[in-house]
């Protein structure tokens, strides 16, 4: 992969490392042979991926909260990193609902300091905001969105996340101009895999509910959503990283990172898969259950991504749900570190992209 050979010797600083996204995209850059650096929360629990992978021992692990412009603007100042890429958010829509101002205040304030930070750090190459698909004004269509479809966010959280699209399209306007620093924001769907213990969340839920004994509760089984391994936008977020660090202004903007157009499956189709993998556990579905607007249908048109930069998903549904029950099973699993799971997983993600997608050969 010579398109990401950028990335050895070079000082990247992730924002959220701690985070589940973020943890695996601090393991896969130091394989890369980056110099990482994180800036985060503290874990939110010992059973998180940065817990359970060590990570403290293995990037430069700095706690720090994003809404902390002059701690933030410091730590930039501090590494003098190359690349960066802000992962730190409130990311649960659930939670949105029972703490919107907290939601608010850090993923739009935690992204205004992010690039407060970065444009005043003259080190800073290249810069990705990580969003979400939640930060169009979802209308419920059964194709999926384009970058240049409006924002929206009907909840708390999908409103900061189309909040934090604008003022990432501000801050590029305003003061980013392509030839100091390149800034591009990158869109994906649901994330899912090992190490993912958030709460309101399907696949950690199905797990807590077979540690308990229990069978897990679905609220919305027909909600139909891009499910993919996480594995799948990390590597889009490192061909942007790459291609703006390299190649500059033709990647700046937004780009969206999701699974093939055929590729949406419903809550229930996700857990009668996992269910055919992992036999231990089970589901209901209530009657009548009490719940606060989600979206039902949302995809995302990955059109840019595949003809621009040569991007595109790798792993099928079945291989992503395989890769994703193999995840959780490794933390119980005492022949071996979670780490070196992580690590054979992208490994072989990236053997497997080698016969399918174009960016496994640059």
């Amino acid at each position: 992969m010579v398109f990401w050979n950028c990335y050895r010797g070079k000082k990247v600083l992730i924002t959220g490392h701690t985070g589940f996204k973020g943890s695996w995209l601090a393991i896969w850059l130091k394989e890369l042979g980056a110099e990482v650096y994180g800036y985060a929360l503290a874990p939110s629990s010992d059973a998180d991926n940065f817990v359970t992978c060590n990570l403290a021992k293995e990037v430069n692990h700095f706690e720090g909260d994003v809404r902390d412009r002059n701690q933030l603007k410091d730590y930039f100042n501090q590494v003098q990193p190359d690349i960066a890429f802000h992962l730190a958010a409130q990311p649960l829509v659930l939670l949105s609902y029972q703490n919107p101002a907290e939601t608010f205040e850090t993923n739009l304030m935690g992204t205004v300091n992010f690039f407060e930070a970065v444009r005043q750090t003259p080190s800073v190459k290249a810069a990705v905001n990580i969003t979400s698909d939640k930060c169009y004004d979802n209308k419920e269509w059964v194709w999926g969105y384009r970058e240049n479809d409006p924002m929206g966010g009907k909840d708390p959280y999908s409103a900061s996340k189309g909040c934090a699209e604008l003022i990432t399209s501000s801050y590029i306007n305003s003061f980013f101009n392509g030839e100091s620093c390149c800034v591009a924001s990158a869109r994906a769907g649901n994330v899912i895999g090992g190490g993912d213990w958030a709460a309101d969340r399907i696949v950690p839920d199905y797990f807590r509910a077979v540690k308990a004994g229990g069978k897990l509760t679905i609220r919305n089984p027909s909600a139909t959503r891009p499910w993919q391994h996480v594995l799948e936008p990390l590597s889009g977020y490192l061909n942007l990283g790459a291609a703006l660090f390299l190649k500059g202004k033709p990647f700046v903007g937004g780009w969206n990172f999701g699974p093939e157009d055929s590729a949406n499956y419903s809550v229930e189709d996700l857990i009668e898969k996992i269910l055919q993998i992992d036999h231990s556990g089970g589901y209901t579905v209530p009657e009548n259950i009490n719940k606060p607007h989600e979206a039902h249908f949302l995809k995302l048109d990955i059109s840019k991504a595949v003809n621009r930069l040569g991007w595109k998903p790798v792993l099928s549904f079945d291989e992503t749900v395989k890769f994703t029950v193999e995840g959780y099973q490794a933390e119980n699993d005492d022949s071996k570190s979670v780490l070196e799971n992580r690590v054979q997983q992208i490994q072989n993600y990236v053997t497997k992209a080698k016969s399918k997608a174009e960016w496994a050969y640059r």
